[in-house]
């Protein structure tokens, strides 16, 4: 008999391996959609997340907030004073949510439903792009991720930033855990719908959550096959001490700063 993880990947993934429409229609549940929503006053945006942006932007550059969900990151950012905000999630109806939060807030933030790994935006034109709260590795396949940082690419202008984060396989508490889940990974996944070593599909509250777990290494060579520069990664524990409601939101993660040459 399969398992409850065995039976939500099954879900997921429609019976095959977990695509880019599979986890689409989880951030298309009403359940989901509400509980981002709540993270726009609630949670707010991060002290890491501020302190990163506000040092690597500037008010007056031109910001793609993609995989903006229901619009935390970029209405935090027009509350700091950016104003050239543009956000983009392949889900619809969180975008029409961060529009009705945003009208309700009367903030001048544009939204957009799209798709991360093939954008309808033109070329070199914004100054800095942001992928929040691991959102790129909740695209499956390497293949597909690469695919989606040759775009952050694509539309950034020469020297532009880009801002992201991930999980890390070598984050200390989790070492024991990814040492059995390699033994678990010999003879294939050991859960129906995963892809690649360190997928997994978390089940949560709202439902199951498919998400990549890179290692470091893992993520410097996706950057240099999509032509982006390193600048410089960091714990967020080590960049700010993070409000009680953040750490509930998300566990601890890899701040992400590189650049199109």
């Amino acid at each position: 008999m399969p398992s409850v993880m065995e039976k939500k990947a099954e879900e997921v993934g429609r019976g095959g391996l977990i695509d880019g429409a599979g986890v689409r229609a989880q951030y298309e549940d009403p359940k989901t959609v509400a509980y981002y929503s709540r993270a726009v006053s609630g949670v707010g945006l991060w002290r890491s997340e501020e302190k990163i942006f506000v040092k690597t932007f500037t008010p007056e550059d031109s910001l793609l907030d993609l995989g903006c969900g229901s619009g935390r990151i970029a209405i935090g950012l027009w509350e700091l004073g950016y104003r050239r905000l543009l956000g983009v999630d392949f889900s619809a109806p969180m975008v029409a949510e961060a529009r009705r939060l945003a009208r309700l807030l009367d903030y001048g933030i544009a939204f957009r439903r799209g798709d991360a790994t093939r954008l309808t935006l033109d070329d070199e034109v914004f100054d800095g792009v942001i992928f929040g709260f691991n959102g790129l590795m909740q695209i499956p396949g390497r293949e597909s991720r690469r695919k989606a940082l040759t775009e952050v690419r694509r539309v950034l202008r020469p020297g532009g930033n880009f801002v992201f984060t991930t999980h890390d396989r070598r984050l200390g508490k989790f070492l024991g855990f990814w040492e059995e889940e390699a033994k678990a990974w010999v003879n294939g996944p050991p859960v129906v719908g995963l892809g690649e070593f360190g997928d997994r599909l978390i089940v949560t509250e709202q439902g199951p959550v498919f998400m990549h777990i890179p290692e470091r290494e893992e993520v410097l060579e996706d950057l240099a096959a999509a032509g982006l520069e390193w600048i410089e990664d960091h714990w967020r524990q080590d960049l700010a001490n993070e409000t009680a409601p953040v750490r509930a939101f998300s566990d601890e993660c890899r701040f992400w700063v590189c650049r199109r040459p």
